[in-house]
């Protein structure tokens, strides 16, 4: 049995909600990322309506790129669509179905794309 005497349930420990995902630590020690080029990656680009109430967005995910690239990528893609979006979770989402212009400018930026889902 693991040792349920000592889990946490509720902290009111500020540093405690900042743990890294992946390692478990604070401050993080995991290796920094590196944004690879974009010719040695596939965006998975798909449409999701469901958990949002009815709204529609399109999200791209499974880029390794640094928060920054991915910020800055996630800009490029607003501008190009005139919508609105966010990053989450290493996902670039984009408000509504645009799944033709996403795929147009990645192609154009030099990404290979692939069409998620229905």
């Amino acid at each position: 049995m693991p040792n349920e005497k000592y889990r946490t349930v509720y902290s009111t420990d500020p540093d405690f909600a900042k743990q890294c995902r992946t390692c478990g630590k604070h401050p993080c020690v995991c290796p920094a990322r590196e944004s690879l080029p974009p010719g040695k990656q596939t965006a998975a680009v798909h449409f999701e309506k469901k958990g949002r109430g009815g709204k529609a967005v399109t999200i791209v995910k499974d880029l390794q790129l640094t928060d920054a690239d991915l910020k800055s990528l996630g800009k490029t893609l607003k501008q190009t669509c005139g919508v609105g979006g966010t990053v989450k979770d290493g996902a670039i989402e984009i408000q509504g179905d645009q799944r033709e212009k996403i795929v147009a400018k990645l192609q154009s930026l030099g990404y290979r794309t692939k069409r998620v889902g229905g």
